[in-house]
């Protein structure tokens, strides 16, 4: 049976401030708790009945259905819930020279993060680089929109302009902008740093500055037509054309 405290402490955990403080996250189900569990050690797992019986209850408090319904950043809850620690990332810009890698600049919601984590998983993107102010990627909804591939994923918050800067001149920094030339008709390169920009304001000015490299995904639609595409469709659509040359 879990007690009063065990269930306050992960309720807690929907804040930053206390993930932060504890160096702990929450993750969900057998989807993302499975993958996760293939490459950390938990601080804990809850589980009902019937995900014990598929793989055992070694390390695992059993709970009931109730229990996890109260501990459950979900909707509709899903057999086990586990904390897992946060990862320490070490930073060296030997990890951006040889590579393509992803950047977030504010990038605010939280469900665009987790499928941008989603989208590098897939397209095999194994490191993002967040600007401070982007969403935090240890939000339980931020976790479950990864639907796992946060195992696979390195995420580094960091002062996006003094990583850039650091970097050589000639490296490739790419953008998506509206004053960018049509991705479909430019070179691009095995490695670089992709900047994806804010949902409403798009790539802050000090970043566009850096970018050596404008692409625009163009509109097919002749007329009225969206504004701008969902940054982690935008993402999804360049990180494609990028594994496509």
């Amino acid at each position: 049976m879990i007690s009063k405290n065990q269930i306050k402490y992960i309720r807690q955990l929907e804040l930053k401030k206390y993930r932060k403080r504890e160096g702990v996250y929450v993750a969900e189900g057998p989807k993302v708790v499975g993958d996760l569990l293939r490459r950390y050690q938990p601080v804990a797992i809850y589980a009902t009945e019937e995900w014990i019986k598929m793989h055992g209850s070694e390390g695992v408090m059993e709970i009931s259905d109730d229990e996890l319904r109260r501990i459950s950043f979900l909707q509709h809850p899903q057999q086990v819930l586990a904390l897992f620690p946060i990862p320490e990332k070490v930073i060296s810009n030997e990890v951006v020279s040889d590579k393509l890698v992803l950047a977030l600049d504010g990038v605010q919601d939280p469900g665009n993060l987790g499928t941008i984590i989603r989208i590098a998983d897939w397209f095999g993107i194994d490191t993002i680089y967040c600007s401070e102010d982007t969403a935090d990627a240890y939000n339980p909804k931020v976790v479950q929109a990864t639907m796992g591939s946060i195992a696979r994923v390195n995420i580094i918050y960091i002062d996006l302009l003094t990583l850039i800067n650091n970097l050589p001149s000639s490296f490739p920094i790419y953008g998506t902008l509206l004053d960018g030339e049509d991705i479909y008709q430019q070179p691009l390169s095995h490695e670089g740093l992709i900047v994806m920009g804010n949902e409403g304001n798009g790539i802050s000015e000090a970043i566009r500055q850096k970018v050596n490299h404008k692409l625009l995904i163009p509109s097919f639609c002749e007329g009225d037509t969206a504004e701008s595409l969902n940054v982690a469709i935008a993402t999804a659509i360049t990180c494609s054309e990028f594994r496509r040359r």
